[in-house]
């Protein structure tokens, strides 16, 4: 189900242009407020810009924000936590003492502060979100390395000289791989929530590009008078996150059939 949605959700993004049915950023003052109807499915804002359209073209943002934000946690949570548990020793516990740091700041406190010196664009939106949500992945993937590496194919490898790189990435990689697409899927969901959150305070992307967190923040003003600009964004939001988890929890059954039931 969650899968079914997420596709659904991408493949509006990528044909966004044939499926928005107004120019998200038109402004028609004399249509301003508009609540949903057949003209206007969605409403309009206090622009008069169609809500559905906006939400259309936010998708495309929304979605491959959070998606290569992910990639970029992966690479990086992957990296520290197979060398942390396959090195261990004073590797392990410098990797693990500068990830346990980075765990103890408040992140998004972190980003509001990062984005509000450096300013808001994409490339760098999409960097800061990346390089402050990976050490829960370093932790999941270094658990799963430390138990891995006193396997007796892991000792076989080492006993017949294969070095480091090639045991990390021929015999460990594949091992944890199950659980680094668990924790990428999971991961996404934390990011558009984030991402979202930011552009809520007007510290995401700068408008009038569209994202579901700058269209919620758009309708706080007119909540009593046009509860749909702040309802559907949001909506999205929340079946985003949903469906991102429920993707989430059905492959980690899928990948150790001890969770099941």
């Amino acid at each position: 189900m969650g899968g079914s949605v997420l596709i659904a959700f991408y493949l509006i993004a990528l044909f966004a242009p044939w499926l928005a049915p107004a120019d998200p950023n038109g402004q028609i003052l004399l249509e301003r407020l508009q609540p949903p109807s057949s003209a206007h499915w969605f409403g309009t804002d206090s622009l008069g810009r169609d809500i559905l359209s906006r939400a259309i073209y936010a998708t495309r943002i929304s979605l491959g924000v959070s998606l290569v934000a992910m990639a970029i946690t992966i690479v990086i949570g992957t990296t520290f936590g197979l060398l942390a548990g396959f090195l261990g020793g004073w590797v392990d516990s410098v990797l693990m003492r500068f990830t346990d740091m980075l765990l103890a700041f408040p992140v998004f406190i972190l980003l509001v502060t990062i984005v509000a010196i450096y300013g808001s664009s994409i490339p760098l939106l999409i960097t800061f979100l990346g390089l402050t949500a990976w050490p829960v992945t370093a932790r999941t993937v270094r658990a799963e390395t430390l138990s891995l590496r006193q396997r007796e194919y892991i000792q076989a490898a080492r006993v017949s000289g294969a070095s480091t790189i090639r045991i990390l990435l021929r015999h460990l990689l594949p091992g944890v791989l199950s659980i680094i697409v668990v924790a990428g899927t999971l991961r996404v969901a934390t990011v558009i929530l984030v991402e979202s959150g930011l552009s809520y305070f007007g510290l995401g992307v700068t408008p009038p590009t569209p994202t579901w967190g700058n269209m919620v923040a758009d309708g706080r003003l007119f909540l009593e008078q046009a509860w749909w600009i702040t309802t559907f964004p949001g909506l999205l939001v929340v079946i985003t996150i949903i469906a991102y988890n429920l993707l989430g929890d059905g492959l980690r059954d899928t990948f150790d059939p001890r969770r099941r039931g």
